[in-house]
């Protein structure tokens, strides 16, 4: 049984219609779920979303707001009636304590690495008989390049990253992944573009996402070599099934062998991207073949960024293929770039191919 995981909520399973907490439905998560995993020794983490929807009853809001301002507002009042909300569905000798991440907690290595300490420390309990359960959300009052981190489900992937989870088990108020013929695909092997095309992104009014972005978020995982399980929040006792028969609880993810270590996870999807560089054949396949990025095969550098930051490697047509910890900022590298010298940009070891 995973001895460490990480559930994400989304606020469609337990917020109503009018954007009120459905105290039955997070009870039924929160005290008879995780409360019980968490007694029987499993250590357990929570990505919540619903600060916004609540935010939006409290101040009168009927629809999603699009400004920036108007978003932040609904989170920074939302945020603690969503607490409030988890507090009172715990037991008695269980607390939630508030975890606030923004893109930089994971693209700086050192906050990356004190968010997972403090996560760990939380999680580990020792405080008197008190049991902890982190509940994160997305610093939403202080993002200025967007309001979310991407989503929930995506930041609860990087998340169990974070922590190196057993398992990330992503609640919503559907089954799991429908296949064509409307029934639940109990097991996916490996997320193909013939899966991608099976998701749809959601309609609801406060909610972003949809299964397009659950589908993202366990591609992340299962790269990391984490399995995870989307699951219908709504059953009665979906969370501990997934824990203990993942294939029987909605569709489980099968995780790659050869997962990523914790480095690699962080080079691959604890950061955020600060530029793009673009190889050609060439490079591409002395990639493949493990080999470090030199100079003479980068045909175009677009972002600015700094030597010892975090890059995308795309192909000539424009495919993702890496991530990497380059060597030289964006201004010496257009200098450079095609040009015949062994000036390595990329070295191998700090290379995670995609």
């Amino acid at each position: 049984m995973a001895k460490r995981i990480v559930i994400k909520i989304g606020s469609s399973l337990f917020c109503s219609r009018d954007n009120t907490v459905d105290p039955a439905i997070l009870e039924s998560i929160v005290r008879e779920q995780i409360a019980r995993l968490a007694d029987d020794g499993t250590r357990v983490c929570v990505v919540s979303s619903g600060a916004i929807a609540l935010g939006m009853k409290i101040l009168g809001l009927s629809e999603r707001p699009k400004k920036l301002q108007e978003l932040q507002a609904a989170a920074a009042v939302g945020q603690n009636a969503l607490m409030n909300a988890f507090q009172k569905a715990m037991p008695r000798n269980f607390h939630c304590a508030q975890v606030l991440l923004t893109w930089e907690d994971f693209t700086d290595r050192e906050r990356w690495l004190n968010a997972r300490s403090t996560l760990t420390q939380l999680m580990g309990g020792g405080y008197a008989g008190l049991k902890i359960i982190p509940v994160i959300n997305e610093n939403d009052t202080v993002s200025t390049n967007e309001i979310k981190f991407g989503d929930n489900d995506q930041l609860s992937a990087r998340v169990a990253c974070l922590i190196s989870a057993d398992l990330l088990v992503i609640l919503s108020d559907v089954d799991g992944l429908y296949g064509a013929d409307k029934k639940t695909i109990p097991l996916v092997a490996c997320i193909t573009p013939d899966v991608r095309r099976l998701a749809s992104p959601t309609t609801g009014k406060t909610t972003v996402g949809g299964m397009v972005t659950k589908i993202d978020a366990a591609k992340i995982t299962v790269d990391s070599g984490i399995p995870c399980v989307i699951a219908n929040g709504r059953r009665k006792g979906a969370i501990i099934d997934a824990v203990r028969d993942p294939a029987s609880a909605g569709t489980l993810f099968l995780p790659k062998t050869d997962g990523l270590d914790q480095r690699r996870r962080w080079i691959a999807f604890g950061s955020k991207p600060k530029g793009c560089v673009e190889v050609d054949d060439g490079a591409k396949k002395a990639l493949l073949n493990k080999k470090s990025l030199l100079s003479v095969g980068v045909i175009a550098v677009n972002g600015r960024f700094g030597a010892g930051d975090i890059v995308s490697v795309v192909d000539t047509a424009g495919e993702k293929i890496a991530a990497g910890r380059i060597d030289i900022d964006s201004a010496a590298l257009e200098r450079v770039k095609g040009k015949r010298s062994e000036r390595e940009v990329i070295h191998r070891d700090n290379i995670v191919l995609l």
